[in-house]
């Protein structure tokens, strides 16, 4: 499909996502989460990427939320619906990717926008960004996540007053709740994205993977966690990358990864 509020780059291995609607401080609309789906699915897929970084578009956003104007209209059914759909096909999608996704928060991430950061696998922010999710102010709660990642990733005294109070914290107080990974400035930012996937490149791509599937299992109540991961470690014996890093570990050389 041809994106219309996303733009799609790819250097080397690295995809790059960005929303690109600047003047809505790129809210999440409908249109847009349905891009969002295209565009993960195909870097999902794609065998010649080897990580995703998302951000937004303009140094003021990367989401300022969802698209309020589109709520007016939404009943109690219509928005579950809605909600239950864009948890499957975006929230979820990224989350449990077979493949790191890293979230370049640049400017506010609130509501949705901090939901969308928060379903990546890694985190980092400008220092002049600003995140919350401030549903509340609204007669609302978070729908796309928001009190289930938050809640694991800070805590659930931290997340609650987040969401009770709907105050913005900084780049910094984010970075000491656990929520994001790496503060830096804005012209580091994707660099740094960068520079962290292009690290993890440098790993079994078919590990990673297992890596991110056991690591979820930690917060699913309907699996045992130590039983996956004991699954996904055996699964890697099946294959010739680990062959290949063990090899390499004992001929003191340093590993050529196929993911097969």
């Amino acid at each position: 499909m041809a994106f219309q509020n996303i733009l799609v780059e790819q250097k080397e291995r690295i995809a790059c996502i960005t929303l690109n609607r600047e003047t809505k401080m790129n809210a999440l609309n409908q249109a847009t989460l349905a891009e969002l789906n295209e565009a993960f699915t195909q870097a999902f897929t794609n065998e010649n990427i080897g990580g995703i970084i998302i951000t937004g578009t303009g140094s003021k956003a990367f989401v300022a939320g969802g698209d309020i104007s589109e709520f007016a209209a939404l009943d109690e059914h219509a928005a579950s619906e809605m909600a239950r759909d864009a948890h499957n096909k975006v929230f979820n999608l990224i989350e449990n990717g077979n493949k790191p996704v890293v979230a370049a928060v640049n400017g506010f991430a609130l509501g949705g926008g901090l939901e969308l950061a928060m379903a990546c696998h890694i985190r980092v922010a400008s220092s002049n960004a600003k995140l919350g999710l401030p549903e509340v102010t609204l007669g609302l709660i978070p729908g796309y996540g928001g009190t289930q990642r938050l809640t694991r990733l800070v805590g659930k005294g931290r997340a609650l007053e987040m969401m009770m109070t709907a105050d913005m914290i900084t780049a910094e107080e984010a970075y000491r709740y656990g929520l994001i990974n790496h503060v830096v400035s804005a012209d580091e930012l994707l660099p740094k994205a960068e520079e962290i996937l292009q690290k993890i490149l440098l790993r079994a791509p078919l590990a990673v993977a297992a890596v991110i599937t056991a690591a979820n299992a930690a917060s699913r109540q309907d699996v045992n966690g130590f039983e996956t991961e004991i699954l996904e470690f055996g699964k890697c014996f099946a294959t010739t990358d680990m062959k290949e890093g063990v090899s390499a570990f004992l001929e003191k050389r340093k590993p050529a990864f196929k993911g097969l």
